[in-house]
């Protein structure tokens, strides 16, 4: 009986060896594979996967329903055509070891030959050292999910978080000023997320933020230090240290090729599409220190709202969403529809190598929000009608990345503004110096801004997850207006290189220079440093 029970198992896992040698190509069912089996069936039609055509259903037939050591997974199901690893085999090898033992104890006549000894003593040797690891591993496992079920925090939520500490400083004289304003110094930035997933489709984001980067209004330190917000960080708008709510994101999938994201707060067009970047280079604590620099401003707008990824094919993806500025504030000229907004249409192709994407934005500010360039640009190309005249914009942009070897890639984005004045009267416009003018604005008016960069990095250049780059941009200037245009062009040059410590901790040296600052070659140039150690768990 012996070796009827073991030349069935062999038969079973050895007899078509392809089967066994790769996994399914249908990995639909690969989270169901690792469910812990059920108890012992005591039929093979229990099973309604297997079928009397199959193969080895008489094998499977004699291991189930004469000696009782095959058992199936909660859904009724064998899964037959599962990859086998030897430590898989060895387990069913000892469950049927464990019933021999069994029906010997029971006392059965003429249960053992001497040759079926001999046999299963051939066995067991040469298994022993599987059979011992793996009921090592199977302790260790079940140590280990006691401690995780008694310390876990939540089945359905997990934490990662960011910690980034910057020490910096910047040089020239302040815009429209006689000397130097700014002063080393050190500030961080930390975010809290909470993620779950409740059918492991989708993904609930909570964040909790706090930082010091900003001043106690909400305004960038370092831009009120140097007056241009071209030489602002990429991680520095909180304040006061304050811990509070900034984003709040739930993604669902509907299909294998349609996606939706909604949000009632800190949705930007970031948590709806990608910048069409390499990998890292728009991260805040990881790639370009900058905030001109780090990806296009047209992706810096956002609030509350929806969004639908529809993935036309494979390699295409379109991205459309309505973001409102305030949708919780059920007033006048704020909510859902009645306030400002941002809409965007984005198409992006995803090769093997690199990425290109096309997107369309169009939006409204009222007045007292106004700015569309998003902060990277000059004041006046922020507000080119001033910040109290309600400002219509379209804005269409070009971003891709290509990636040459493992350790060079190059990406780049460009981009026009159309802005329309939406109401008349008497507006505080930027002079190009830190101060203003008291210019009339008519209904109507136009004004054109457009910018660009293009960028090159070295992924793994000097050790494994270090990312030394360049860049060079045109931050947003107004090349066009009936009010006032700027009167030059800023130029950003960047250099920075990213050194990986270990996986959860980096160090970034990042300098930049701005030329003609604020668009206006009146200004003195301004030099940034900036030494960026950014903390991930």
């Amino acid at each position: 009986m012996i070796k009827i029970l073991v030349n069935s198992f062999f038969i079973l896992f050895f007899a078509v060896p392809a089967v066994w040698a790769a996994p399914p190509e249908d990995n639909s069912n690969a989270a169901d594979a690792n469910s812990n089996l059920e108890g012992q069936v005591n039929s093979v039609s229990q099973f309604s996967d297997i079928r009397p055509s199959d193969w080895a259903f008489q094998a499977l037939q004699s291991l189930v329903e004469r000696y009782g050591c095959i058992a199936g997974y909660p859904d009724a199901t064998y899964r037959g055509n599962r990859a086998l690893s030897r430590y898989e085999f060895a387990a069913g090898l000892n469950a049927c070891l464990n019933r021999v033992n069994e029906l010997i104890a029971a006392g059965t006549n003429d249960l053992v030959k001497k040759e079926d000894l001999v046999v299963l003593q051939k066995l067991q040797t040469e298994f022993a050292t599987e059979l011992t690891t793996l009921r090592g591993r199977v302790d260790t496992l079940e140590a280990h999910t006691a401690m995780l079920e008694k310390q876990q925090f939540s089945t359905t939520t997990k934490l990662n978080a960011q910690i980034i500490t910057a020490i910096s400083d910047t040089f020239g004289n302040k815009v429209g000023g006689e000397r130097d304003e700014s002063k080393i110094y050190f500030a961080n930035r930390g975010r809290l997320n909470f993620e779950s997933s409740f059918t492991g489709k989708d993904l609930l984001r909570v964040r909790l933020e706090f930082g010091n980067f900003a001043n106690s209004n909400g305004a960038s330190q370092i831009a009120a230090a140097t007056g241009t917000g071209m030489t602002r960080l990429n991680f520095d708008n909180d304040s006061n240290d304050t811990l509070f709510v900034p984003h709040i994101r739930y993604y669902f999938q509907v299909s294998d090729s349609l996606n939706f994201v909604v949000g009632p707060t800190g949705i930007g067009y970031t948590d709806i599409s990608t910048t069409v970047t390499p990998a890292t280079i728009a991260d805040d604590g990881n790639g370009v220190p900058s905030l001109f620099g780090s990806y296009s401003p047209l992706f810096r707008r956002g609030g509350g709202g929806a969004a639908a990824n529809w993935n036309i094919s494979k390699d295409f993806v379109l991205t459309l969403g309505y973001l409102a500025s305030s949708p919780n504030v059920p007033s006048a000229s704020s909510g859902l529809f009645d306030g400002g907004y941002n809409a965007l249409a984005h198409l992006a192709y995803y090769g093997k190598q690199g990425a290109i994407g096309v997107a369309y934005s169009h939006g409204y500010s009222p007045g007292g929000v106004v700015d569309i360039a998003a902060g990277t640009g000059s004041a006046l190309s922020n507000a080119p009608f001033g910040n109290n005249i309600a400002t219509s914009n379209n804005i269409v942009g070009a971003q891709g990345f290509y990636r040459f070897s493992p350790n060079f890639q190059i990406h780049g984005w460009g981009g026009y503004i159309w802005a329309n004045a939406k109401n008349s009267g008497l507006s505080d416009i930027s002079n190009g110096r830190g101060g203003t003018d008291s210019l009339f604005v008519n209904n109507g008016d136009n004004a054109n801004v457009w910018f660009g960069a293009i960028g090159m990095s070295f992924p793994d250049v000097g050790g494994r997850g270090n990312l030394p780059g360049i860049l060079f941009g045109i931050p947003p200037r107004v090349s066009n207006s009936d009010v006032r245009q700027d009167r030059d062009n800023a130029y950003h040059i960047e250099a920075f290189y990213r050194y990986r410590l270990n996986d959860n901790i980096s160090v970034t040296p990042g300098f930049w220079v701005i030329l003609n600052p604020e668009n206006d070659s009146r200004n003195d140039t301004q030099y940034v440093g900036v030494i960026r150690t950014t903390f991930d768990f």
